[in-house]
């Protein structure tokens, strides 16, 4: 009598991982995110705990969610998945302000961001 369960937002061997609000511009994490697209999670997790910019940190833990995401809700083999997709997008904006000379108002925008990393198994080649 219950309810049915949802239909996967993902194929059988992916699983992926959302992190929101993070507090930089869309712009700046899509550098970090480039930098992890297409790699062995081993190799971008190495990346990312190395990388210099301050963002890097909490792209790391969204990137540790997917995998274990893929471990235990769908039993996916850690040692094979890889970042099979990695997309920024824009969330709000806090609008801040100082006063400059002559009466006016300088702009100061605070934005944040959202990531989502998608990760794929893939088969191991003999």
């Amino acid at each position: 009598m219950g309810k049915e369960n949802n239909p996967r937002r993902v194929a059988e061997n992916e699983a992926f991982a959302k992190a929101k609000m993070l507090r930089t511009s869309p712009q700046k994490l899509n550098l970090v995110a480039a930098m992890i697209r297409g790699k062995k999670v081993e190799k971008a997790l190495a990346d990312l705990t190395f990388s210099k910019r301050r963002i890097a940190g909490e792209v790391k833990k969204c990137l540790q969610s997917a995998i274990a995401n893929a471990e235990n809700n769908h039993g996916l083999d850690v040692d094979t998945l890889v970042v099979a997709e990695a997309w920024v997008g824009k969330n709000l904006v806090m609008k801040r302000g100082r006063p400059r000379a002559r009466g006016r108002f300088g702009k100061i925008m605070k934005p944040f961001s959202e990531i989502t990393i998608k990760v794929r198994q893939i088969e191991e080649r003999a």
